[in-house]
């Protein structure tokens, strides 16, 4: 089954040779060039990823991705043309899975999407996790605190799930990127501390005084057994 992706960029140049990378790449392109008509077709269709520039007319790719993660985990590859911290951290607290800095070279944004489409497609070994008060179930896709089900991105799932099957293990940062985003050179740390961020304040967990994920300051995370 070819795979949807929707391209957000209200530069023509940009967009056309975006989707010209990604067609060639094997894959269904729409296109929009603001943020409004992004939020509309993205409703009135199915994507298996979104690549989305940050600045946009009408709405600005920030509130495009918080929008779309009000209703979807699908993945989201942000565009930046401004090199500020502040743009990339924005974007992954609201949910982003990956970015890129413009000007990007085509074969790495080829390169982030395909490894975005692998992981939302994964085929998980089937299991189920109990550990605290959690219950993660690899099959469902699904997360229980204390009986109550956590609304969790495919990245932070992935994420979760990966350190509970390790506990008490230190894992660096790029054995993370390279096990929950797929790749190593290519990864920011960044995109780890962000979505550690998010997990922690889903679940609950008080990074001073962690009960689930404990920060091992200069390597990486580590899974703290009950």
């Amino acid at each position: 089954m070819n795979e949807h992706v929707l391209v957000v960029e209200d530069d023509p140049v940009i967009q056309e040779g975006t989707e010209l990378l990604l067609k060639r790449a094997g894959l269904q392109v729409w296109a929009a060039d603001d943020g409004a008509a992004a939020v509309e077709i993205f409703g009135q269709h199915r994507f298996d990823a979104v690549v989305l520039d940050v600045m946009l007319p009408s709405l600005d790719g920030l509130e495009v991705c918080r929008q779309i993660r009000r209703v979807s985990q699908v993945p989201i590859v942000m565009l930046s043309a401004r090199s500020e911290t502040v743009d990339v951290v924005s974007g992954l607290e609201l949910g982003a899975d990956d970015y890129l800095t413009k000007p990007f070279h085509g074969p790495e944004l080829v390169a982030r999407v395909r490894a975005a489409l692998r992981r939302a497609r994964a085929d998980e070994r089937p299991c189920v996790v109990r550990t605290h008060d959690l219950e993660i179930d690899s099959a469902a896709f699904r997360v229980l605190q204390d009986g109550a089900e956590l609304t969790l991105s495919a990245t932070e799932f992935r994420l979760l799930l990966e350190l509970a099957r390790n506990p008490d293990r230190v894992l660096t940062r790029d054995v993370l990127l390279e096990r929950v985003w797929g790749y190593d050179y290519l990864g920011d740390s960044r995109l780890v501390d962000m979505a550690i961020k998010r997990l922690r304040q889903k679940l609950g967990d008080d990074p001073g005084c962690p009960r689930y994920i404990a920060t091992v300051r200069g390597v990486g995370y580590r899974f703290v057994s009950p």
